[in-house]
């Protein structure tokens, strides 16, 4: 899977981070909008992309955009937690005041 071929953008009307490969919808992060931080609340890839690192691509992405916006995150999806805990340079984006 090349560069070219993936494309990841901030689908707002949706409240969610989508990830497409070859034009196609591939996955994606849901979240919820609070007060200076976004809750990350569920992740899905598509079963014909499994195994393919679509998740931890689409999951990287949306962290990098509540970096680049000053925001805090809630991760309260199972998956998003595990990729924070693997990555500890992504523990200060945890608001751990509103962390479930």
């Amino acid at each position: 899977m090349s560069q070219e071929d993936v494309s990841v953008r901030n689908e707002g009307a949706r409240q969610r981070y989508e990830i497409a490969v070859g034009g196609q919808l591939a996955g994606f992060v849901q979240y919820r909008a609070l007060p200076g931080a976004l809750e990350l609340v569920h992740t899905e890839v598509l079963p014909q992309y499994e195994g393919r690192g679509i998740a931890g691509r689409v999951a990287q992405f949306a962290l990098d955009d509540a970096r680049r916006q000053h925001l805090k995150v809630v991760p309260s999806c199972e998956y998003i937690a595990r990729y924070i805990e693997r990555h500890p340079e992504l523990q200060e984006l945890v608001d751990t005041g509103q962390a479930p």
